[in-house]
């Protein structure tokens, strides 16, 4: 067990690490072993202190404020043990783009992007293994397990949060490639508007499925065709929103599931496609761009599919061209 120690009153100075974040946050982050009831509590009685006067649990402290804090009794911190083969993955991880406030990743497909339901480390987990000297390192958003290519990760906080705001007024432009059983009928732009909701199994597993009860979240893909074959399509998919599981949903409730999806496809076809060398679900984050909040410059990020996708496609025929 850690052992408890008795610490003495401090002063934070707030560097861009902490930079936009909510003070009650902040303190569960530096306060290691101490419960939220404790640090809800000293807040709001005015132990804790930002620049010397009294602060809300949600003041969003700046870089340079101090924060003064109270004596507590703290568990001792010691080092979480890191999962063998985490450091090796992390560096293994493909880097296309670096920069002092942007990591930009090709993640392959399989490996989840945070540990936990098993999983001893997922890419972030790898990440810092890898890059302990690291002092800030977080998702700015996720890949399913079962999804290939870009993946965005900040190192400053304020740049995650500018992110994070970007994302959810739809200022990123997101474009996946998804490979789905049979003919797409549609020639323009398609656009798939429908509500999603997440339920569980009676075995237990996270499903999502089109809905229209309350609770139930708006989603918007844009679906074009990027190449046609005999009985599949390549499509290319625009995220509107980032709901869990939104492209493999829209697309299989639309008739046309990805190939291998295990979840909302279909079990023949990823049969046939596991035979022919395709072993994985087909939905790739190919690009990636917008404009950078720290300086205004426009970002493209692109990853090319992986040879295993490329070889499954060089054997499916074309789509004969009409008479």
């Amino acid at each position: 067990m850690n052992d408890v120690v008795k610490s003495a009153p401090k002063v934070l100075e707030i560097g861009e690490d902490a930079a936009g974040q909510r003070l009650d946050n902040f303190l569960q982050r530096v306060l290691y072993g101490v419960p939220k009831s404790l640090i809800y509590r000293i807040i709001r009685s005015g132990e804790v202190r930002v620049n010397k006067g009294r602060a809300r649990p949600d003041t969003r402290l700046a870089v340079a404020d101090r924060v003064r804090l109270p004596p507590l009794e703290l568990q001792a911190r010691r080092p979480s043990p890191v999962a063998p083969g985490a450091v090796r993955a992390g560096a293994g991880f493909p880097v296309l783009l670096e920069d002092d406030c942007l990591l930009a990743i090709n993640k392959p497909a399989g490996v989840a992007v945070h540990g936990g339901s098993g999983l001893r480390f997922g890419v972030i987990e790898a990440l810092r293994a890898a890059r302990p000297e690291a002092r800030f390192l977080e998702l700015v958003h996720r890949l399913d397990r079962d999804t290939s290519g870009i993946l965005l990760l900040a190192k400053k906080r304020p740049f995650l949060v500018a992110l994070h705001a970007m994302l959810r007024e739809g200022r990123i432009d997101k474009r996946y490639l998804a490979l789905v059983k049979g003919v797409w009928p549609h020639a323009a732009k398609h656009h798939i508007v429908e509500s999603l909701a997440s339920y569980v199994t009676r075995d237990g597993e996270r499903r999502v499925s089109q809905a229209s009860h309350e609770g139930a979240r708006e989603a918007h893909s844009v679906v074009s065709v990027a190449k046609r074959y005999a009985e599949a399509t390549l499509l290319e998919v625009t995220i509107r929103t980032g709901r869990t599981h939104q492209i493999r949903v829209h697309l299989a409730s639309a008739g046309h599931p990805i190939l291998g999806d295990d979840k909302y496809g279909d079990f023949d076809t990823n049969r046939h496609a596991a035979k022919a060398g395709l072993k994985r679900m087909f939905l790739h984050a190919a690009r990636i761009s917008f404009i950078r909040p720290d300086n205004g410059e426009r970002v493209r990020i692109e990853a090319g599919l992986t040879a295993e996708c490329e070889n499954y496609l060089a054997t499916l025929p074309r789509l004969a061209a009409a008479a």
